[in-house]
């Protein structure tokens, strides 16, 4: 397809196609001539995949880049190519290690890692941005006087267990390798809103089971 189809296709003006192709977010098109160019569906997925990350996601054009210079790195495993590209999503700050409560929120998380087994998760713990997202979280609780803490996170840990599991069953009923990667990249731009939305949606059809709307 031409440039103009494109467009017409994915919804995305031609001058923002342009820029993607500038930025190396998109791939050339099969060069015709000088001035013309051949798209295919790749194209059209790949686009789709930067507009949603870009417009939903909020995420900046640099990062953007970051992401998907993972997910199309053959070089790398897919467990490899996953983590690298979601790690690449902006994250917290990194915690303030002197911090009391930053320390006794890390002593409680890696407590949690441990009731539940995740052994390969205590392996990343230095370098993953999930783990520091959770620290700092419960960190805030326990700052403000709320025991938060191992004991508690254990059920919701379960539920996040089996919510992964569902992902994962989901992103690997896409074809190819791309694909599934692009998808999971996609669950947590899209899913992640999904979810916060379902447990909001949750929290008021229980409270007003018990409490009635008054």
């Amino acid at each position: 397809m031409r440039l103009a189809e494109l467009s017409e296709r994915s919804g995305v003006p031609t001058a923002t196609i342009k820029y993607y192709l500038r930025e190396g977010l998109l791939a050339p098109g099969r060069q015709i001539n000088a001035r013309t160019a051949d798209y295919d569906e790749e194209h059209l997925r790949r686009l789709r995949l930067v507009r949603a990350m870009i417009q939903v996601g909020r995420v900046p054009v640099a990062t953007v880049r970051e992401v998907l210079g993972h997910v199309d790195d053959d070089s790398l495993g897919r467990a490899l190519r996953l983590g690298a590209a979601m790690w690449a999503l902006p994250q917290v700050p990194e915690p303030d290690e002197d911090d009391e409560y930053i320390q006794a929120a890390q002593r409680e998380v890696d407590a949690l890692l441990d009731r539940l087994g995740w052994e390969n998760a205590k392996q990343l713990t230095t370098i993953s941005p999930a783990y520091r997202s959770l620290v700092v979280a419960v960190a805030a609780f326990r700052r403000l006087g709320y025991d938060w803490g191992a004991e508690l996170l254990v059920p919701y840990a379960e539920l996040m267990h089996r919510t992964a599991v569902l992902d994962l069953d989901n992103m690997e009923t896409h074809p190819s390798q791309a694909e599934r990667i692009e998808f999971a990249i996609l669950g947590a731009i899209l899913n992640e809103p999904v979810l916060q939305a379902l447990h909001r949606l949750a929290q008021e059809e229980e409270t007003t089971r018990r409490y009635g709307f008054e």
